[in-house]
């Protein structure tokens, strides 16, 4: 049950809601999105194409299709298979495997959307043509959801090379099984430092919900062992439920912690030292570690950029209402690296997002008015066994179209008081979630 809480830091203030009708209303929100879509034959003179085949451009591609089956999709996407980034953490703690995030495309190929496994190298707005290394693919329409793009020179020291000694993880696949092969190999008494990222950037919680999933390894494997959060941030998302669970599980706040935060601006980190496994902060501390995860800093994704699709912010400003680019005609950009104002750089944005493209690039193509949206988000964060943690809301578009607010009373958080049985239904609820949305973006 999702009840009125005391307002946390990084949060907004809770609202009584019950869990089973905010699915209710997410699932209304789901169908109003695509009721009334036309699905008229008229040919393959229509094209979209889908640039990145993560969890928004699977699901703008599968709902055009399924809304339009005339309309001719591309999605261009190097890999021939996706990590999910969620539940990626639970791979460092060794609670699932990496097979167990990979994902097919099996599924949008059945229902014929044309995969190309190739990397966009350009986007020509004005002669409306995705470029790739081998062909040209032209469009009536592009979806952009490219992800981000990690900013390694703004830590002195760290780049792509030395990820690979103090890996980021945070885009999932490669890197995840560096970390959690480091994390196997560090001998017991050892230091993890996770270096949080500034905002904005992708998954709000995800670094301390990491934090919490390697704390839990090490209180199983290497009690003697212990995680330190460096940040440049004062408060991160739902911090008052993280640090409850922390003090439960891990002992937080004791001189036996096996979690300690240190916040900004002092704990941000300005540059490391890979061949000394070492990071120094603002404040002028090094600090070693046996194992060090730096997140830096991050933007839209390469391919966004070179487009001309991201303003001086390195994230690309859209229309609130159809995720068109302000900056480029006829191309929308969803997820990660869009402007979406409060909603936060998640999976279930993407998704929701992803929805609403979808709906107005049909209506779009097909002349049609474009209805006004409305917008989802759920997080679910898994802080230990049976000790899960969520948030949840509801946006719409503002009157004049300039933002994408929270509704008031619409969502909130897992309450502080939640007894153990509601805490453990939390992960149950996350396992269901994760299962809902792989089938919904790539069934």
């Amino acid at each position: 049950m999702i009840t009125r809480t005391e307002p946390q830091s990084g949060a907004n203030p809770a609202m009584t809601i019950s869990r089973r009708d905010f699915v209710k209303t997410t699932v209304a929100l789901t169908a109003v999105s695509t009721i009334g879509l036309p699905n008229i034959v008229l040919g393959d003179s229509k094209k979209v194409v889908v640039v990145g085949g993560g969890t928004g451009g699977a699901t703008a591609a599968k709902y055009i299709k399924m809304a339009d089956p005339s309309i001719h999709v591309t999605i261009i996407e190097p890999n021939k298979e996706y990590y999910t980034c969620y539940l990626s953490n639970e791979v460092l703690s060794g609670e699932r495997t990496l097979d167990s995030i990979k994902q097919s495309y099996d599924g949008l190929k059945a229902r014929g959307i044309n995969l190309v496994h190739e990397a966009a190298t350009g986007i020509d707005a004005d002669k409306k043509i995705v470029k790739t290394a081998d062909g040209e693919y032209p469009f009536d329409r592009c979806i952009v959801s490219p992800g981000i793009s990690m900013l390694y020179e703004k830590i002195e020291g760290y780049s792509e090379e030395v990820a690979q000694k103090m890996p980021h993880a945070w885009k999932a696949g490669e890197q995840t099984k560096i970390l959690r092969a480091q994390l196997e190999d560090m001998e017991d008494g050892g230091l993890v430092v996770i270096v949080a990222p500034p905002k904005p950037y992708r998954c709000p919680p995800g670094p301390y919900e990491r934090a919490s999933q390697i704390a839990m390894y090490l209180k199983e494997h290497k009690p003697k062992s212990k995680v330190l959060i460096l940040d440049s941030k004062q408060a991160f998302s739902k911090q008052g439920l993280f640090i409850q669970g922390w003090e439960r599980l891990y002992g937080y706040g004791t001189e036996n912690s096996l979690i300690e935060w240190q916040p900004g601006p002092d704990a941000t980190v300005v540059s490391v030292n890979a061949d000394e496994m070492s990071v120094e902060t603002d404040f002028g501390d090094e600090v070693k570690g046996a194992v060090i995860n730096v997140i830096p800093p991050h933007r839209a994704g390469k391919i966004a950029v070179d487009a001309g699709l991201a303003d001086d912010s390195g994230w690309c400003p859209v229309n609130k209402k159809t995720f068109e680019s302000t900056l480029q005609p006829n191309i929308h950009v969803i997820g990660d690296a869009c402007i979406a104002t409060s909603m936060p750089k998640s999976a279930y944005s993407a998704n929701s997002q992803a929805k609403v493209a979808a709906a107005a690039v049909i209506a779009m193509l097909n002349g049609d008015e474009v209805g006004t949206p409305s917008y989802v988000n759920t997080c679910y964060s898994i802080i230990g066994k049976d000790y899960g943690i969520s948030v949840a809301g509801i946006y719409r578009l503002s009157e004049d179209g300039s933002t994408i607010a929270s509704i008031e009373g619409s969502g909130g958080l897992t309450p502080m008081d939640a007894e153990p049985f509601a805490l453990a239904r939390e992960v149950e609820y996350a396992y269901s979630w994760y299962d809902n949305i792989i089938q919904d973006c790539f069934g």
